[in-house]
């Protein structure tokens, strides 16, 4: 039997920053979309995410089968890397995917990114991004933020990043905080370029 075909592929990263619930709903809407998916947790992501929503991730081992079933992802629709996997395709050029967002990502990630630190997997895919002038988009939380972030953020847009902060809207009147995470997710995944119903367009609300 042939391997399921996508129709695109998007590097997501979720990492120590306030938020995880933006990461794990742009998880959900990519896969619903259909769109293939390599996921980088860091291990700040996962006390994040234990701490901050109801879902409990298992051991590392067991994170990817867990999430598949979660969200009901296709064979092969989703494949979780570990932070030191360098053989993985995110970690070269010739393999990235065209699109790679950080969401939500840490004061500590944009610092690293925008040194060219390398550390970690998700910082030499976002290395990757930037070097081979693909689509990175940048989901900081934090506030207030202070010269270092602002300076990042700056220095990050200027090569070629998108700086998109988790800051929901309130014009469509939102009624719970899934509607203000939906907001900012959908944002992403217009700039990604995949249709969305999260968030009417601007006059439809």
């Amino acid at each position: 039997m042939a391997e399921p075909t996508f129709p695109k592929t998007v590097t997501l990263a979720i990492t120590g920053a306030s938020g995880a619930q933006y990461g794990l709903r742009l998880l959900q809407c990519l896969l619903a979309a259909r769109v293939r998916v390599w996921l980088l947790l860091s291990d700040a992501a996962r006390i994040v995410i234990d701490t901050e929503t109801d879902v409990s991730l298992p051991e590392e081992g067991r994170t990817e089968d867990f999430l598949r079933a979660l969200y009901a992802a296709e064979a092969g629709q989703l494949t979780l890397f570990g932070k030191r996997d360098w053989f993985s395709p995110v970690a070269s050029g010739t393999g990235a995917a065209s699109s790679l967002v950080i969401c939500p990502a840490s004061g500590g990630t944009l610092s690293a990114i925008a040194t060219g630190a390398s550390n970690n997997l998700i910082e030499r895919a976002a290395d990757v991004a930037l070097k081979e002038r693909r689509q990175l988009i940048l989901v900081p939380r934090e506030a207030p933020y202070s010269q270092i972030h602002l300076e990042n953020m700056l220095k990050l847009t200027r090569m070629g990043a998108v700086i998109l902060p988790a800051s929901p809207g309130f014009y469509q009147k939102p009624q719970t905080v899934e509607d203000l995470v939906d907001f900012v997710v959908a944002r992403i995944l217009s700039q990604l370029h995949i249709e969305q119903t999260l968030l009417p367009p601007w006059g439809n609300c």
